[in-house]
């Protein structure tokens, strides 16, 4: 009973400063409840629920043996349509291991779904708020995005760097597997629709009426994933072994692999993000053009003059460019510590977006607080258990004035921690990305 009341001491204090700290709550931020921990956690982890002001669900989790650091965490995605609770429980449940490794953490469904960056950044801080009027006041705050939500995380770690009380609100940033690219990270996806029907044809059907493929589909038309699925099989075989192709197929195939230099069963999920995240945005932007191909030159297929000739092209309009930009491009303007992880063979978001990342900082001036690591990772949602544990641990000794960690230093790091929490380890301290234009078309 003594080392049960011994390892509850951390959390209840921090709890009891939190109260004498700040008084009473934010009157605006209703306390969280009670709620059931996913069976993912620990057994004695203990979990929080609640909807905040602007209609954002949350959940945070916190450790019976807390460390004193809040890992913040922005997801991924952005899902579309109204927020729920259960996505901010698949988030809890595949970032277990935070938990299990003595951090607390704590997620927001966003307010909205779609493509809207500092929407999302704003319920993302409003919730580190929440957590240190109503939980605890950590010792550290790290901000953690993964995928899309590493946009999040950049460009809130520059929108918030002042509490208010001259403290910074995060004290260091991790973005894994990150869409750091800005806008020109969907430049690609464009690419994908016009390729993908001047060879179909069927997305949109001739029935259907022709529109602009930048837009996604038009103002209220509806399609389903499974049909849209059912379309792409049709012209590509996708759920049909390889020998079971035709001809046809296969060359269609090899076509838009070679061109935009993507593994054949990563296709239907850029289709899918150039179908409605592009509805979302052209409707974001009140119906005008983001993206735009006029001028790119096509190649790596059998016949890149008849490819080149037969797609759609489109003008970007300037306005929205810049709107859309404005939204989601990162400034490179963080104050505090930036470590990056990403797999080298990510399918959905590409490695050399990375290698903007560090422009954007160097232009910002805060390159050298900056550290990218890179793993031999063919994946995108998640790495490996070790991965995220050492680069949590780097991170926090950094932010508390340690020395800046190197890529060779994380990669042997890593190897100590294994034997705790798996093998996973497969940092490449020498490699570095490519500029994003080695891979995706460059505009005009």
């Amino acid at each position: 009973m003594r080392a049960v009341m011994r390892s509850l001491l951390p959390f209840a204090l921090a709890l009891a400063l939190a109260g004498c700290a700040h008084g009473s709550a934010d009157p605006q931020e209703s306390a969280p409840r009670a709620a059931s921990c996913p069976a993912e956690l620990p057994q004695d982890a203990r979990c929080l629920q609640g909807r905040d002001s602007a209609g954002a669900f949350y959940l945070v989790a916190v450790p019976a043996q807390w460390n004193g650091t809040l890992v913040l965490h922005a997801h991924g995605g952005p899902t579309l349509g109204a927020p729920t609770l259960e996505r901010t429980a698949e988030d809890l449940k595949r970032w277990a291991v935070v938990v299990k490794a003595g951090y607390a953490w704590a997620g927001s469904s966003f307010r909205q779904g779609g493509v809207a960056v500092r929407a999302a950044a704003e319920d993302t801080e409003r919730l580190r708020r929440i957590f240190r009027l109503h939980v605890a006041q950590p010792r550290l705050t790290l901000l953690h995005g993964q995928s899309w939500g590493a946009a999040v995380a950049a460009v809130g770690a520059s929108m918030y760097t002042d509490d208010g009380q001259g403290r910074r609100p995060y004290n260091a940033v991790l973005l894994s597997s990150g869409v750091l690219a800005g806008s020109q990270s969907y430049d690609f996806r464009l690419d994908l629709r016009v390729l993908y029907q001047a060879l179909c044809a069927n997305h949109p059907r001739p029935e259907e009426g022709s529109y602009p493929l930048w837009m996604g589909l038009p103002p209220g038309m509806k399609l389903e994933p499974g049909e849209l699925r059912r379309r792409v099989d049709a012209c590509l075989g996708l759920d049909r072994a390889a020998a079971l192709r035709t001809p046809e197929q296969q060359r269609k195939l090899r076509t838009l692999t070679g061109v935009l230099n993507i593994p054949a069963d990563s296709i239907p999920g850029h289709l899918s993000w150039a179908t409605w995240h592009f509805q979302d945005i052209a409707q974001r932007m009140g119906g005008r053009s983001v993206f735009g191909n006029e001028g790119v030159r096509y190649r790596g297929s059998d016949d890149d003059a008849a490819i080149n000739a037969a797609v759609a092209r489109y003008r970007a309009d300037p306005a929205a460019v810049a709107d859309f930009a404005a939204d989601v491009d990162p400034d490179g303007r963080i104050p505090v510590p930036v470590l990056t992880v990403h797999g080298i063979g990510d399918p959905t978001a590409f490695v050399e977006m990375d290698h903007g990342f560090r422009a954007t900082m160097a232009r910002a001036g805060t390159a050298g607080h900056l550290v990218q690591t890179f793993t031999e990772d063919r994946t995108h949602s998640y790495l490996s258990d070790v991965v995220y544990v050492t680069l949590l641990a780097e991170l926090s000794r950094w932010a508390r004035g340690g020395a800046m960690p190197t890529p060779a230093g994380i990669a042997e790091h890593c190897r100590g921690f294994e034997p705790a929490w798996g093998a996973g380890c497969r940092f490449r301290p020498d490699y570095q990305p490519q500029p994003l234009d080695t891979r995706v078309a460059p505009r005009g």
